[in-house]
């Protein structure tokens, strides 16, 4: 197995996605320096928990309890169960030596997005300070939303967190007209051509979850909207970058990456997360998938 460059390979300029089942660390030391444009990363949020997902089957029966929209009953059945393990004894152990590969793969132009929640950002941080540099932390992104459990003890956590750092600020990639702006909240106070236009995101991001019945929906656990990823791409690459995500899950980066011109490359050691992208890929051109 090799990294082939995208760009010279035979896509003939076309996007291209290279897909790598194992060890990302192992495929990260085969990757050479500053080969990458912009790296985004979901790693496990150590949650203690083991992340599940059921795919349920509904069929429209009057007689059901399940109650949906406008009042139809519905008769539903667990059809499969998707999960992985979310537990590690020393999380920034695990994930220090992938960082700094990270930043070694990063181009000197390059962006980081590292999504994580409230329960390691702290530390994160600061590991990811020694590594870039403080002063190369760029954002912290809220993404909010409002689906999913609600705690009875606690305000309800509806948000994660998304560091945004640059390998060297004073040349990074901002692509701020390229970014979908959104409304204003008060549009009859900026006059008719700001609100038709819309205004840039801040570093507040409300999105929702995607919807179970979303046809977006891949059926992994902690699947991330490609809403979210287009925003990132569109800003921190150009068309023909390389984008790399060491954590692919059901390949949604991927697939903004394509979606918008880019070159990607996935890696994920879960046997189901490869075989999910499989199936979300198969309708493109220029992907190839290969063990590490």
């Amino acid at each position: 197995m090799s990294f082939g460059n995208p760009v010279n390979s035979e896509s003939n300029g076309s996007p291209s996605l290279q897909i790598f089942y194992g060890d990302n660390l192992v495929a990260l030391k085969k990757i050479p320096e500053a080969e990458v444009d912009l790296i985004y990363i979901d790693p496990p949020f150590n949650t203690g928990k083991t992340q599940r997902r059921q795919q349920i089957k509904a069929v429209h029966s009057p007689e059901a309890s399940r109650t949906g929209f406008q009042g139809r009953r519905y008769q539903t059945s667990v059809i499969g169960t998707r999960e992985y393990p979310d537990i590690f004894s020393d999380y920034l152990a695990f994930l220090e030596p992938r960082l700094r590969e990270a930043y070694r793969v990063l181009a000197s132009h390059g962006s980081f997005y590292l999504h994580i929640d409230y329960r390691e950002v702290h530390r994160c941080r600061y590991l990811l300070d020694s590594i870039f540099g403080p002063d190369n932390l760029l954002n912290e992104i809220i993404w909010a939303y409002d689906y999913g459990g609600r705690a009875q003890d606690r305000w309800p956590a509806k948000h994660d967190n998304i560091l945004f750092y640059v390998k060297d600020r004073s040349k990074y990639t901002f692509n701020r007209d390229a970014i979908e702006r959104i409304p204003y909240m008060a549009p009859g106070l900026v006059g008719a051509e700001k609100a038709k236009r819309g205004k840039l995101p801040t570093d507040t991001w409300w999105h929702t979850l995607v919807p179970t019945n979303s046809k977006e929906k891949t059926g992994y656990p902690t699947q991330k909207p490609v809403g979210i990823l287009r925003r990132i791409v569109a800003a921190s690459s150009n068309p023909g970058d390389l984008v790399l995500d060491f954590f692919a899950g059901s390949g949604t980066t991927g697939f903004a990456a394509m979606e918008m011109g880019r070159h990607a490359i996935l890696i994920d050691s879960n046997r189901e997360a490869i075989n999910i992208m499989q199936r979300r890929f198969s309708h493109f051109n220029h992907v190839t998938c290969s063990t590490l």
